[in-house]
């Protein structure tokens, strides 16, 4: 069974940084793709930014690319976000793929961590 366990959340003003981490454990983590996903009130669970197994390749939304980064390690994946907007609030998902190739869709992701709260204040 697969773990993912995010950390770093937290209330920040808008324009400051948050480094949020994903700790996996459970299987080979080095071999899939990792994703982030964030969740707003009231809205669908949306794509944010997506690393393949190798951290070769990367993908991001429209609306995060230039502010966040994805990258990874061999046991954790990371999202720095900077620049941060009060439209960033939301709960945000580590997700674990079932293929290498970072996709920018749920259902390339079979294992999901609990979310961590991010609060963008302006």
């Amino acid at each position: 069974q697969v773990q993912l366990v995010e950390s770093g959340g937290g209330l920040v003003q808008a324009g400051g940084s948050l480094r949020l981490s994903c700790a996996a454990s459970g299987r080979a983590f080095s071999m899939y793709a990792m994703g982030w996903f964030r969740q707003a009130p009231e809205k669908e669970r949306e794509f944010v930014a997506a690393v393949g197994w190798d951290g070769g390749s990367t993908r991001y939304t429209d609306s995060v690319k230039g502010r966040f980064t994805i990258s990874r390690d061999n046991t954790k994946v990371y999202l720095q976000m900077n620049s941060l907007k009060p439209e960033d609030t939301a709960v945000y998902y580590c997700a674990s793929g079932q293929y290498r190739t970072a996709l920018a869709f749920a259902g390339g992701y079979n294992y999901w961590g609990q979310g961590t709260q991010v609060t963008v204040s302006s």
